[in-house]
Formats: C-alpha cells, sequence, structure tokens
C-alpha cells in the first residue's frame, strides 16, 4: 500500500484543495444544463401556450430518456480514475473510448424508438390536442440529438476520471450560449417556430460532442490508445453501468411516487410539491458537485492502491458534506421569504409548502452525507450495493409515501416520509463504507 505523505493537517488541505479543484467546475457544469431547457422554455413561450405546453411535454420525455443512461458517466468516471491511479493513461482513455461507443450505441437505439412511437409517447403523457402535435414535432427532431447528449456524458466521465472537470464546464458554457443563440435565430429568425428550438438544441449538442471527442482523441493519440470500437470492452462497460442503471430507476420511482401522492392531495398541495422539488434539485446540484469530486478521486486513490488515502479522502468529504449540508439548511430558512414569491403569490400554495421547506432545510445535513458517499462508492465501483441499497430504500419509502392521503397527512407528512428515504440511504451507505468492503485497489476492480 502506498501511504500518502505528511502530517494529518497538511494531508486534509491537500484533500481540500482536491475537492475544491474538482467540484466547483463540476457545479457550473450541472447547473449549465438545466439551462438549455429554461432558454427554450423563455423562447417557446413567446410562441403561444400550446406550443410552450408541448414542449413541456416533449422535454418531460427527453429527460426522462437521457437520465436513464447516467451510468455513462457514472461508471466511466470510476474505471477511467482507478487507471488513471495506476498510471496506466492509455489503458484509462481505451478504457473511456468504450464507454463512448456504448453511448452512441444506445443513443442510436433510443432514436429508432422514439421515432416511431412519438405520437404514442406524448398521449400517453397526457398532451391535449392543441399541445401534442406541437409536443411530437419536439420530440422527433430532438431525438436526433440524444446520441450526442449521451455521449457528452460518458466523455464527460472520461474527463473527470482524468480529474479534468475544467473541460466540462467551458463545453457547457459554450453549448449554452450556442444554444440561446440559434434558438432565437431559428425561431424567429428563420421562422421555424417550435422545429427551429428543437433543431438549435440537435446543433448545439453535436457541438458538444464534437468538442468533447476532439478532447478524447486528442488525448488517445498522445498516449498510444486505440480509438476502435472493442466488444468485449463495450460489453463490459455495459455490464458495470447494469447496477447504476437499477439505482437509477429506483431513485426516479421514488420521486415519481412522491409526485403521485402530492397530486392526490390536491391541486394546491402538487404545486407547492412542484416548488419544493425544484429547490430540492438545485441545493443536489450543490451537493453532487462534491460527490463528483469524489468519483474522481477515490478511483484514483485505489487505483493507487492507496486504501488509506481513499479512507481519508472519504471522510474529509463526509465533513466537506455535512458543513455543506447545514450551510445549505440555513439558506432555505434564511432565504424563504424572498424565492417563495418568486414562484407563487398564491397565499394557500405558500402556507402549504411551509412545513415541507422546514423538513427540507432539516435535513440538508444528511443529504450532504448521503451524495457524498453516494458518489464515493460509484468512485469505487461498487454499483451492485448501490443498486440493492437503493431498491431497499425504494421499499421502505413506497409505503410510507403512499399511506400518507389514507392517514389524512398534508405535503409536510409526505416529506417527512422523503426524510425517511434520506435517512434510509444514509444507513445503508454508511454501513457499508463503514464496513471497508468497498476499498477494492488496483487499476480494475
Amino acid at each position: 500500500m502506498i501511504q500518502a505523505p505528511g502530517t494529518p493537517s497538511s494531508r486534509r488541505r491537500r484533500h481540500d484543495r482536491e475537492i475544491i479543484a474538482l467540484a466547483v467546475p463540476a457545479f457550473g457544469a450541472l447547473v449549465a444544463e438545466p439551462l438549455f431547457v429554461m432558454v427554450d422554455s423563455a423562447i417557446v413561450g413567446h410562441l403561444g401556450t400550446p406550443q410552450l405546453a408541448g414542449l413541456a411535454v416533449a422535454a418531460a420525455l427527453l429527460t426522462t430518456a437521457v437520465s436513464i443512461f447516467v451510468f455513462l458517466a457514472y461508471a466511466t468516471t470510476a474505471a477511467v480514475a482507478r487507471r488513471v491511479g495506476a498510471g496506466d493513461l492509455a489503458s484509462a482513455i481505451r478504457q473511456g473510448m468504450d464507454g463512448i461507443w456504448l453511448a452512441l450505441l444506445l443513443g442510436l437505439g433510443v432514436i429508432a424508438v422514439t421515432l416511431p412511437l412519438a405520437p404514442w409517447l406524448v398521449d400517453v403523457f397526457g398532451a391535449s390536442h392543441t399541445a401534442a402535435p406541437y409536443a411530437v414535432t419536439y420530440l422527433r427532431i430532438s431525438s436526433f440529438g440524444i446520441p450526442a447528449m449521451l455521449v457528452v456524458m460518458a466523455a464527460t466521465g472520461v474527463l473527470r476520471g482524468l480529474q479534468d472537470t475544467r473541460t466540462p464546464l467551458y463545453v457547457a458554457i459554450g453549448g449554452f450560449a450556442a444554444n440561446a443563440a440559434l434558438n432565437v435565430g431559428l425561431v424567429y429568425g428563420a421562422g421555424l417556430g417550435i422545429a427551429g428550438s428543437a433543431w438549435g438544441t440537435v446543433i448545439a449538442q453535436l457541438a458538444m460532442a464534437a468538442a468533447y471527442l476532439f478532447v478524447v482523441v486528442r488525448g488517445a493519440r498522445r498516449h498510444g490508445a486505440s480509438l476502435r470500437p472493442d466488444a468485449a470492452g463495450i460489453r463490459a462497460c455495459a455490464q458495470a453501468g447494469v447496477p447504476l442503471l437499477v439505482r437509477t430507476l429506483s431513485l426516479r420511482a421514488v420521486l415519481l411516487i412522491a409526485t403521485a401522492v402530492a397530486a392526490r392531495l390536491g391541486d394546491t398541495d402538487i404545486a407547492a410539491h412542484q416548488i419544493i422539488l425544484s429547490l430540492w434539485s438545485l441545493m443536489a446540484f450543490a451537493l453532487d458537485a462534491i460527490a463528483i469530486a469524489g468519483q474522481a478521486i477515490i478511483g484514483r486513490y485505489l487505483g493507487a492502491n492507496d486504501a488509506q488515502g481513499a479512507r481519508e479522502a472519504c471522510r474529509r468529504m463526509v465533513e466537506w458534506g455535512v458543513a455543506s449540508g447545514v450551510v445549505l439548511g440555513v439558506l432555505i430558512v434564511l432565504a424563504r421569504p424572498l424565492f417563495v414569491p418568486l414562484f407563487t403569490s398564491d397565499t394557500s400554495v405558500q402556507h402549504a409548502l411551509l412545513p415541507a421547506l422546514l423538513v427540507v432545510a432539516a435535513t440538508q445535513p444528511i443529504a450532504g452525507v448521503v451524495f457524498i458517499l453516494d458518489g464515493v462508492l460509484m468512485g469505487a465501483g461498487d454499483g451492485p450495493y448501490l443498486a440493492w441499497a437503493m431498491i431497499v430504500t425504494l421499499a421502505v419509502f413506497a409505503p410510507a409515501a403512499l399511506l400518507v392521503p389514507t392517514l389524512g397527512g398534508g405535503l409536510g407528512t409526505l416529506w417527512c416520509a422523503m426524510a425517511l428515504m434520506m435517512i434510509v440511504r444514509m444507513a445503508t451507505l454508511w454501513l457499508r463504507t463503514r464496513s471497508g468492503k468497498w476499498l477494492v485497489t488496483g487499476a480494475t476492480r
């Protein structure tokens, strides 16, 4: 085992520098992603309500389709980081290329499904007869950008594994600017309407994928890594991604159940729930940035056979997660009078969301631990355990949430069930990290 040199305080400072260097750019890139939809919504919204409603349905479908494959980024980060820690950059980039080829194949498969099924999918999501044509148009055109979006995910994982989160930030900023300019030009300048918005986004996504591929290909040539598709490598990437896919689907099920229960509570509660969920997601971006740093750092330490360094980094990142959660919780409480009126002027909605808002604020330190340990175990390549842990969490949360309307509970009670979900996640992740079974060293797990 390689023991990290220096005193405990000097090692903590080194961990802090690494976390900041990786997490801050990662946060910027994460925040830039939802801005794509916000820009599209702002531009399309001026075309009319049916167009905006159609965009909302199509965007929800696209977001769901792409988020299912987020394992392309997570699994690739861990695998590449291990090889970086082992000092084998050629193998690291080769592993990344396998992930990129898998992303391309999956993207083409999604296109093959989406194009013919677009009208049916839009109908299932409940689009009105006036919004449906616009939703179908946007969905079909945007589907051509899905392979690029998945390639961006995988390539982002490659660069994170290489300890580079700055390039994804720069590409995200460039993609956001290009998307905004193209949308304005094609929607209004060329008079293409909602189709122009879809084509603008597709072009921006293709440009982002091209930028990532340029960086990765340049690195592959520098280190002599092959760019050709390798069936065994692609298959291994897919197998590594299956547990993370199960984890992601289980987490999505939690969010869908929560929204369905909130809808049963009434229009006021579902409106308040949407505001709380938006805020919860924003807080998640901040915590997920530290988790992304954790994936890259832990993978590198384990690849370098430094289990003690991985333990110390994990401990320091948990401290960061708790501190960040406390700060975010306090900010939610203090800034409540400022941001709540921005979402709604309906006093009944404001009154309904207050108990849930306090629950969210109180559980941010728990969320900080959950996000960090989730990232640590991802960086260790401990996907099977993450899958089982999330299934257990879903099994505890689902009955608790579904009982809320039966027992006469309100939105605050529902978010208490969400807090229970986070506590169960924290317990399962904490037990795993305490066991040390995730500390598998070497270039491969």
